[in-house]
Formats: C-alpha cells, structure tokens, sequence
C-alpha cells in the first residue's frame, strides 16, 4: 500500500486542455473559412478510415452542455485554441463577427462556471488562403498572425488574461513541412523546414506584442513547447548533467527539439552552430538581428506538453528499454519520470514558470456491460506523472499548474477517431452523448485535495 502524499502549492491550476479542429466541427458554419486540416482530412489516403473533423464532438454547438461537464469535473481552468480561419476566414482581413462571437460566449461560459479560460492563439488551424499564398513558408504569414492575436486580444482582452501563442510549433514545421504527416502534407529539405520554424517564432513575436498591446500588464503570455526529453537514470550530479545536455544541447537543430524553438524565443539566439548540420548553421547565421528581436518577446510562462521520455545513462546514450515495458494503446512510452526532469531542465535553462499544458495516454476506452466507462490505465498513467511532477515542485521548480489531455476524445490528427485521450467519453455513434469516465470522476478528486490523495 502506497502512503498518501502531500498536497501541491496553494493556488496550483488544476485543468484540462482542447484544440479547435480537434473538438469543434462546424467546418463551414456561420461564415469560417477552410483551414488547412479541412483541407487536408478531405483528401483521401490523409487519414486513418478516411474520416474528418467536420463534425468532431460538435463542441461548436454543444459548448455549454461541455462547460457543464468541466464544471462537474471540478476544473479550475480550460485551455481551448481559436480557430483562425473562423474569425478571419481568409486569414487576414475581415474580421467574421459570428466566429468570434463563438469564443465571446465560450468564454463568458467558462467564467460564470468559474473556469479560467488559457486561450491558444495557434493550434494548427492555418487558413488554407494563407496557405495557398505560401503557408509556413511566407513571411507575410507571420504578419497575419498578429492580426489574429490582435483580433481575439481585443474582443476577449477584458476577460481573459492568458495567452498561448503557438502550440507544438514542432509539430507544425516538421510534421507539417518535413515528413508531411500532418497538415499541409509537404515534405521539404531541413532548410525549408527551418525557414517554416522561423516563420512560425515570427509570429509567436508578433501575436507577443499584439497580446501585450491590447492587455499591458494584465497580459500572461506563453508558449507551448514539445520535444525529446531525457531524464538520468540515476539522480547524481553526472547522470542530470549527461540528461540535460541530451535533452538540450544535442542535435538542436532535430525535430523535436525544445530548443530550436525556445533558445530564439526565451534566449534571443538559435542553438550554437557548431552542434547544428552546416545547412542550418548557415541558415541561422543568415537571420537578420531585428528579426530575433520580434522572436524575443517578455515571456510569463512556459507551457511543456509532454507525454514520454528516454532514460539516458552518464555517457547521455539512451537506456533500452526492458522487454515488456509499458506502453500507452498509441504505442508511446510510459515514462513519468520524464515529468519531473523535463520541467527541472526547461526552468534551468530559461528560468521561467511552468504550466503543464498537455499531458495525458490514449487507452482502448470502450462502454462496458454496466454503461461506464472504466480506464484504470489512463488513472494510473497520470497519478505516476503526477507523483513525479510533485517531486520537481517540492524541488523549488515553479510549476504553477496543470492541463490534462484531453478533456473528451476527439479527433487524433491523422489518427482519426480511432485514439481515446479524454476523461470523457464520446459515444460518436450514439448522438455524441457524453459519459464521464473513471478517470474524470479520479481527476475530480484530485482537484478537490489538491493532490494530497496521490499516494507517495
């Protein structure tokens, strides 16, 4: 029997996290514009059985019955993103008044629920107009972006506080512009992928200033990063400092590195060129010092998304794994000590706040014969990242809170509907009803005791 634990810091944010294409639908509804997911999940061979995000959890009518479900949760903040192409339908320009009004009432929801909104600027949600002018791969994409930080600042400004610019830009340029995975399915060289990166910092710079423009100094500002992490195998000062520079310092040009995207952003630099290939050294020495400039803005926090990691000995070389060693139904690591260094590591190097702003496993969830939904991997997956998110805490690392992912299954990118990540359920084919599962009933006392029943 494991001993009860102790709680986290008074204040911690205990929350749950969502994406627009991911739970929205209303692909088409009341004046959006086609995003590059809309487009890119209507061609065939894209995505796992062919299926789309034009319906999703139909989030975009649903949104209070599911205010109503995070309130039931005990959430006390949501982290929702915007769907650019639904507010400015070609990108830039004209503003449509009906999607923003959708996030107008999202938001006022989510107060008189008393839920903290964590609105993301970017999830991924690029107008395909904006694309078709270049995407990524424009500058004047950047500029763009401004305009929506601009737009959404000023009409939600008075009620929310807390921004995310970019989600996963990883993601965005790599498996966007690289392996072409995701959306908008390209697959470029390692320079035109950096040039995607850099203009993806570029308008994390520009969203940076319209946020602080439009709030002063109410604005709390972040970016959510995602990349390998390594963690030591032992907690000696060799073994954190073998983890640290595998995690950091190694191959900073990789996808997936966390520093490819932060360096610039917190440290006003791209990665020492002598560890990166010459391409992107070269690339790098070209980028003009008023555009690190724009990329370096004030930031308030970090967000870390993470969900596995690898275990690396004193000479940094990845620990195999055992035979046997548990995995996540997507096939992904179950790793939570990853947890505690990551975010020791990301707060030494950058020395910023943290929030958590994804975490979590899919699970093969189903109904059972008694008409729950009963997941006891996914309870026991996220009480161990817990347990090891606490060890950092009680270490002085300042993580001010917590974002499960998700808040409901949804529609897993090229995945489909085929992963489960939510603490509820969506019965897809049963008129979308909701069900909570165990581990939302599980999460909910957590966020009552504030950790303190997570045992030790």
């Amino acid at each position: 029997m494991h001993e009860r634990g102790h709680p986290f810091p008074a204040g911690f944010l205990w929350g749950a996290a969502t994406s627009a294409y991911q739970i929205e639908g209303g692909w088409d509804a009341d004046g959006k514009g086609p995003s590059i997911w809309d487009h890119f999940s209507h061609t065939p061979g894209r995505i796992a059985h062919g299926e789309t995000g034009d319906v999703a959890c139909d989030h975009y009518h649903r949104f209070r019955e599911d205010v109503a479900l995070m309130r039931a949760l005990g959430l006390h903040a949501y982290r929702f993103s915007v769907n650019w192409p639904r507010v400015l339908p070609d990108g830039d320009g004209a503003i449509n008044e009906a999607g923003l009004d959708f996030y107008r009432r999202l938001t006022d929801a989510l107060l008189e629920a008393g839920i903290t909104p964590f609105v993301t600027l970017y999830h991924w949600e690029l107008p395909l107009a904006l694309h078709r002018r270049g995407g990524w791969l424009n500058p004047e994409t950047a500029r763009a972006f401004g305009a929506l930080a601009d737009a959404v600042t000023r009409a939600l400004g008075d009620r929310v506080s807390h921004y995310i610019t970019l989600n996963e830009p990883q993601c965005s340029a790599f498996l966007g512009y690289g392996n072409g995975l995701h959306a908008p399915g390209c697959q470029a060289d390692t320079v035109t992928q950096a040039a995607a990166a850099h203009h993806l910092l570029l308008a994390h710079g520009h969203a940076a200033q319209a946020v602080r423009a439009n709030l002063g100094g109410r604005a709390q500002l972040g970016l959510a990063s995602t990349g390998r992490v390594c963690y030591p195998s032992r907690n000696t000062a060799e073994h954190r400092a073998a983890a640290y520079e595998a995690m950091l310092l190694r191959d900073p040009g990789a996808p997936f590195t966390h520093s490819w995207f932060l360096d610039p952003a917190v440290l006003g630099r791209y990665p020492d060129p002598e560890r990166l290939p010459a391409e992107l050294a070269d690339f790098t020495a070209a980028v003009p010092p008023e555009e690190m400039d724009l990329i370096r803005q004030p930031l308030d926090f970090l967000g870390l998304n993470l969900y596995n990691g690898d275990e690396v000995g004193p000479d940094g070389v990845r620990v195999p794994r055992p035979t046997g060693a548990a995995r996540t139904a997507l096939h992904w690591s179950v790793s939570p000590q990853s947890m505690r260094w990551a975010v020791t590591f990301l707060h030494e190097r950058y020395h910023l706040p943290l929030y958590v702003t994804e975490n979590g496993q899919s699970c093969d969830d189903r109904i059972f014969l008694d008409g729950a939904v009963h997941d006891p991997d996914r309870i026991d997956f996220t009480a161990r990242y817990l347990m090891a998110l606490r060890e950092a805490v009680d270490d002085g690392v300042p993580v001010r809170g917590y974002f499960h992912w998700s808040l409901m299954d949804n529609f897993e990118w090229n995945s489909g509907y085929g992963e489960r990540f939510g603490l509820v359920y969506v019965d897809y084919a049963h008129a979308q009803r909701r069900i909570i599962k165990d581990s939302g009933r599980w999460y909910r006392e957590v966020i009552a005791q504030n950790g303190a029943n997570l045992p030790v």
